[in-house]
């Protein structure tokens, strides 16, 4: 629960640090003294959005802290999926933004995400304001509180699990469907550009070579000329390049006797030689070969015109491109035909779930009737004392055609006040006041349920007053009792009466500007602010008498 609270320039609020006690508090103020801040503090110790324009004016940062006791609500398994440093007994949340917009979040000062702080709120504290009172028009809100007093987390999460398998098969299905609709509007051309490339026979490494083809049988009778020139200028007999040589190596040799570097030049130009007359003879092989053939030309000519013409088409630059498009292509026909195969294994894995979407919704159903038949009767003994002793409340349930996320069932709540009276969707026909009480009742409930650490009633009284407002201070001062936290912010002073601890929050004109403040009155500062409550702005004498017959009548 709750243990203190400190807030640094937020809004209104200069410097604020709080302790709270366990059991059933009240915190009263006049309408614009800051409560409404406070709770927004508090917000963002719960995750929620961050507003720079929240930080005092003149200031660069501003802080909240709350400190938790923890030590009986078995958050341990949280903190250790969250990886974050764990202390049974306390537990400190503390939000930190700053003026250019920045936000941190730390739980027991290590950096924390905003998700996680928020599932960490939402186990420690739960603040009811007065807009929640509108869910109860929301059947997701209906269903959900259902959900809680029926304690079916382990058979909902069982019943999300398949039925989330289950639209993950009916999606992939849909989307294969949709596929082998497009794949076989596209057969018959997918099928004519595969054929056309299985005719083109395709091989790796085939433009390079036929390009270089092209380029020799195009300039066959240059290419040859050329060689026989070159040949000739090597090994002619009149001016060749090795009779040269030849010669050359008998005169140095003649004269290796009497002069010992002809040795040597013989011997290097012999290797020459050797060189040149091997030159010479692949030049005659190759002028040989070389032979001007237009049919052979005609052939590779065709066979690049066809491989340029695929590759424009398919959008390719190499042959091993358009390989890579005709594997491509392969692949699609091959998915094709494979598609009424996966399809009819895909309807019966979704056939199969949706049988176990349904089995296991019977199993949430039958835990909600049952729940909802308690609720029923523990709503109409909470009612009743609140003014309403002809209250009529049902929980109405209802199959769906098909599954949701959240089962088969819709749920209304439905409601009536009156003797006789027609039972009506709560949220139509109930009052503001009797909407107060139906909620009060269902969080009264709700605590007992899941063990909430702290509640905080945000002005929940609105629209009753009198003995009606008594009794549901009554039912706050028991759901304090019940190692829990009640915390009332309220105009009433019936209420006001009935807290263990009384707040006043307040506003305070300084040098500096306005700020707000809160703190725990006396024993006799209770009477004097019950007694505003009750005359108003002019304090008398019988106001007094009554604000102190109130307290004493109300803390027997």
């Amino acid at each position: 629960m709750l243990q203190s609270l400190y807030i640094q320039n937020y809004a209104l609020i200069d410097r604020l640090d709080i302790g709270f006690g366990p059991g059933f508090s009240v915190i009263t103020g006049e309408t614009g003294a800051g409560k409404s801040i406070i709770l927004g503090a508090i917000g963002l110790l719960l995750g929620q959005r961050a507003d720079v324009k929240s930080i005092k004016k003149g200031t660069s940062k501003c802080v909240v802290e709350a400190k938790f006791h923890i030590a009986s609500y078995g958050l341990k398994p949280f903190f250790e999926e969250n990886d974050l440093e764990f202390d049974p007994e306390e537990c400190i949340i503390r939000r930190e933004m700053t003026a250019n917009g920045k936000s941190r979040a730390f739980i027991n000062d290590t950096p924390a995400s905003l998700a996680q702080m928020k599932v960490l709120g939402e186990k420690l504290i739960d603040v009811h304001s007065q807009h929640q009172n509108l869910l109860l028009n929301k059947e997701g809100f209906q269903l959900n509180i259902l959900d809680i007093l029926a304690q079916d987390d382990k058979e909902a999460a069982a019943y999300r699990q398949v039925y989330n398998e289950y639209r993950t098969v009916c999606r992939e299905l849909d989307d294969f469907i949709t596929q082998a609709e497009k794949s076989r509007q596209d057969e018959d051309y997918i099928r004519f550009q595969l054929e056309q490339l299985n005719e083109a026979d395709l091989k790796e490494g085939e433009q390079t070579a036929l390009e270089q083809e092209a380029d020799t049988l195009s300039h066959a009778e240059d290419i040859k000329s050329g060689l026989y020139k070159a040949q000739q200028l090597i090994d002619g007999e009149e001016r060749g390049t090795l009779p040269l040589a030849k010669e050359c190596m008998q005169t140095l040799q003649n004269i290796s006797e009497v002069y010992a570097p002809a040795k040597e030049w013989t011997e290097r130009l012999n290797s020459c030689y050797i060189e040149l007359k091997d030159l010479s003879h692949e030049i005659s092989g190759a002028e040989e070969e070389v032979e001007f053939n237009p049919s052979r030309l005609d052939y590779v000519n065709e066979r690049l015109n066809l491989i340029y013409s695929l590759q424009q088409k398919h959008h390719a630059k190499t042959v091993e491109e358009l390989i890579a498009v005709q594997e491509d292509y392969q692949n699609q026909l091959n998915a094709i035909t494979s598609f009424d195969d996966r399809i009819a294994e895909l309807n019966r894995k979704k056939e199969e779930l949706y049988s176990k979407v349904l089995e296991q919704a019977k199993v949430l159903t039958s835990l909600r009737t049952a729940s909802a038949k308690h609720i029923e009767e523990q709503m109409k003994s909470l009612l009743i004392p609140l003014g309403m002793p002809n209250v009529r409340f049902a929980v109405k349930l209802e199959q769906r055609k098909e599954p949701d996320s959240k089962g088969m069932d819709t749920v209304t709540f439905l409601f009536s006040a009156n003797k006789n009276g027609t039972l009506q969707n709560v949220a139509s026909i109930a009052s503001g006041g009797e909407i107060a009480r139906v909620m009060l009742s269902l969080k009264a409930m709700i605590a007992g349920a899941v063990k909430l650490p702290t509640i905080i009633f945000d002005e929940i009284d609105t629209g009753v007053s009198g003995s009606i407002a008594e009794k549901m201070a009554l039912i706050m001062q028991d759901m304090g009792k019940q190692n829990r936290q009640v915390i009332s912010i309220t105009h009433l002073p019936q209420i006001a009466a009935r807290g263990n601890a009384h707040y006043k929050v307040y506003k305070k004109d300084t040098e500096t500007g306005t700020n707000s403040y809160i703190r725990q009155l006396t024993d006799e500062e209770r009477v004097q602010e019950i007694a505003y409550m009750l005359s108003g702005t002019t304090l008398t004498d019988a106001a007094v008498q009554n604000a102190r017959a109130l307290l004493e009548f109300e803390n027997k």
